[in-house]
């Protein structure tokens, strides 16, 4: 993976690659990339064919956004056999992994997979700034999550570790005083380079338990990926916590808490994440949730195996 840092560098992570043709994947709030071949707005979106027939003679796809618009630019790529050079807005980490969820104008999950050749990252932090809160601070716990599970999900491992324990640092300092001052660009800085090392922690060790639980509420009502990790990381933490204990106290070395679920609760408030029937999920469906959850890779990769009435309680726990 090359990564780069300002976004003057893309010309030369893209000449690295050997390409020469970008076709950029950014709303209208985001400006163009110089030199691209073509664009795509309308983003999320789940109209893959009809991104890969206006390709033309494009030879690297350009994601400029946030988890939407790279796993978007992921799945035209698993078509294709395009590199994907992304230049992430957010701090999601979906830039780090070769798997996507595609989602509709709604964001509710139309399919998803893998097998996209991501070739390249360019972080600019001034490309933050106009961030919202709710965006910010759901993004940053998403990047949280995944710095958390990477400690002690299967197949966890040194290298991940490191970039786990790095990762959930930096964005405990960082995400108070990016809430605190959003336009200040240290703050943002250092709160990008723990997304970043936490993005390297994903591609290295995978997602557990509490990804699960996210991506099964967020795919089936339509909700931010962030912010369902912001709420379903606690629980899956305290469930892990007797499996997993030198994870959890390196977790909490790293957060500056002797309770890890306690401070990431603290760090959600920021943002207003607090119960899920805030957010309109129905508790009649939380054990239909729950059964979703239980057949996803991250549940059958979590440290501790999960029944569908243990995690229907750990739902309830956060209705």
């Amino acid at each position: 993976m090359i990564v780069r840092w300002g976004i003057g560098s893309l010309d030369d992570v893209l000449s690295e690659l050997g390409c020469s043709a970008p076709y950029l994947l950014a709303t209208e709030r985001h400006d163009d990339v110089p030199g691209q071949v073509g664009r795509w707005r309308e983003l999320p979106t789940d109209e893959i064919d009809a991104i890969v027939a206006a390709l033309g003679t494009a030879d690297v796809l350009v994601p400029l956004g946030g988890g939407s618009s790279i796993d978007t630019a992921k799945a035209v790529s698993a078509e294709t056999g395009l590199p994907v050079v992304s230049i992430p807005t957010t701090y999601s980490g979906a830039e780090w992994t070769p798997f996507f969820g595609v989602r509709d104008q709604g964001r509710r999950q139309r399919g998803g997979g893998g097998g996209a050749w991501v070739a390249g990252i360019v972080y600019d932090p001034e490309l933050t700034l106009g961030l919202p809160r709710g965006a910010t601070v759901g993004t940053a716990l998403n990047a949280l999550a995944h710095c958390a599970e990477a400690l002690y999900v299967e197949g966890h491992n040194p290298a991940a570790d490191e970039h786990a324990f790095e990762g959930a640092r930096l964005i405990s300092h960082w995400l108070p005083r990016v809430v605190e001052d959003p336009v200040g660009l240290e703050p943002r800085t250092g709160l990008l380079r723990g997304a970043c090392h936490a993005g390297a922690a994903l591609g290295g060790s995978m997602l557990a338990l509490g990804h699960a639980m996210a991506q099964a509420l967020g795919g089936r009502y339509g909700l931010p990926h962030g912010a369902m990790n912001a709420l379903a990381l606690p629980p899956a933490l305290r469930f892990n916590a007797e499996t997993a204990p030198e994870a959890l106290a390196r977790l909490g070395a790293a957060v500056g808490a002797e309770d890890p679920a306690r401070r990431v609760e603290e760090l959600a408030r920021l943002g207003g994440f607090e119960r899920l029937r805030d957010l309109g999920v129905p508790e009649a469906e939380l054990a239909d949730v729950a059964a979703a959850v239980v057949e996803r890779p991250g549940a059958k990769a979590n440290p501790r195996s999960a029944t569908v009435a243990e995690v229907e309680e750990l739902l309830r726990s956060i209705w």
